[in-house]
């Protein structure tokens, strides 16, 4: 600072508390919300997301136990949404979360955000390791949920698992228990790879070993929707075709009328499902094929159950790191797209079409609950320039319904390619007389 510098204004009075108590000078706050653009407007005036609490509290001291027997040797029963205890055999049936704490009603009657425990935003500063005394032995046990959901204590083995809600995103509100067993998978990824084995990569081929298929419980947002859209555009109903020129110059032209369309539809949209883990959503076509994740959709999440670590035995399980305001515009993308669909009916007679230029989505209310699905993958890295090619071939572990992406050999491609076109030449001229 020169001489020639005015000195520094006094600071302000110290208030009561911190320098932030001092009250603002007149005038200007608090801020009049009608005075603020509309988008701020909304956003400020906005209710604060409402919460379900969908933890089981018979499950917080991290054991889960026999109903019967008290025993923590607890395991799913393949095919089935049933737990079995490994002690006494006692079975038993997890409570279903859309019964438990009423998700699938008042779809209709949604207003602003509502998110259920398990889908509330991930806490960074959240600790990686939980720990629990194990109530057998006085033992202390530590989890790292960034690999596992569940452990045994190294003195007593009492099985300890996850089921705490912990603020990193590790345990959600519900799971989908696997159906289709692991022999099955690899018949159905067998079948599927032998049908394109002809034009397969020779390396592919020779590595293939569909027994390493795993089993993996991917995290999901399954979204409940109110809302509605407006749509304006234009639609054109032909009235006569008719040629012009002969030959090669020939061309057909279509006279239409043309109409100006508008529509508004109300809709509601149920367990719409969201992958809420940036690794599965990243479909990057250059460098994998996430993509094909969704084309195993959909599951029947209708029947999902309260989370319980016990379903995890045997499976590995990802972690969500996408919170509910990250995923926000991918949920108006696809409502927009849901009410699009919703009008095709009320447009068909416009049999040239309805191009729409406008469209205008107001979402009224949305209900979020953070969901495991039972997929079953085997992947494959193809060697290559700027990393290479992660290849998967996955089957949905309620439905078995699969789909995958197999390395080709490209020059067997073209080489068939260029024979099929050969053929196609060769009739096309027999057909002409040629």
């Amino acid at each position: 600072m020169s001489s020639a510098d005015p000195p520094p204004p006094p600071a302000p009075p110290a208030g009561p508390g911190s320098p932030r108590d001092v009250p603002p000078p007149p005038g200007q706050f608090p801020i009049d919300p009608a005075t603020l653009p509309a988008a701020m407007r909304a956003e400020i005036e906005a209710p604060d997301p409402a919460a379900i609490d969908t933890a089981d509290k018979a499950l917080q001291d991290g054991l889960n136990r026999c109903p019967k027997c008290g025993a923590t040797e607890i395991r799913q029963r393949p095919g089935s949404d049933r737990l079995i205890c490994l002690y006494c055999r006692h079975e038993w049936s997890a409570q279903r979360v859309e019964e438990a704490f009423g998700l699938g009603e008042g779809i209709d009657q949604l207003r602003g955000t509502v998110v259920a425990s398990g889908a509330r935003a991930i806490d960074a500063d959240a600790e990686l390791i939980a720990s629990f005394k194990c109530s057998g032995c006085g033992a202390e046990v530590a989890v790292n949920t960034e690999q596992a959901m569940t452990a045994r204590c190294h003195w007593c083995r009492h099985v300890f698992g996850i089921n705490e809600q912990v603020a990193n995103g590790a345990v959600p509100d519900a799971l989908l228990p696997f159906h289709i067993r692991k022999d099955d998978a690899v018949a159905r990824i067998r079948q599927f790879v032998g049908k394109r084995s002809l034009f397969a990569l020779k390396a592919f081929k020779e590595q293939f070993t569909p027994e390493n298929v795993v089993g993996v419980y991917l995290p999901y947002m399954i979204v409940d929707a109110r809302a509605g859209a407006d749509v304006v555009g234009v639609g054109e109903v032909q009235t006569r075709s008719y040629t012009r020129g002969s030959g090669k110059d020939q061309k057909t032209y279509y006279d239409a009328d043309v109409y100006q369309v508008q529509r508004h539809v109300d809709f509601t949209v149920d367990d719409l499902p969201l992958e809420s883990s940036a690794a599965r959503g990243d479909l990057d076509t250059g460098s994998n094929t996430n993509n094909i994740i969704n084309t195993i959709l959909p599951f029947d999440t209708k029947n999902a159950v309260q989370w319980n670590a016990s379903y995890l035995a045997g499976f590995s399980s990802e972690k969500r790191d996408r919170d509910v305001e990250q995923l926000r515009p991918q949920i108006e993308d696809q409502l927009l797209s849901i009410a699009r669909a919703q009008l095709e009916d009320s447009v068909r007679r416009y049999d040239r079409g309805v191009r729409w230029e406008q469209e205008r989505l107001a979402v009224h209310g949305t209900r979020w609950v953070s969901m495991a699905l039972p997929v079953w993958l085997y992947s494959y890295h193809e060697p290559g320039r700027g990393g290479g090619m992660l290849h998967y071939i996955a089957v949905n572990g309620r439905t078995g319904e699969t789909m995958g992406s197999v390395p080709v050999q490209k020059w067997k491609l073209l080489l068939a390619a260029l024979t099929v076109g050969t053929f196609l030449e060769a009739i096309a001229i027999w057909l002409l007389g040629g």
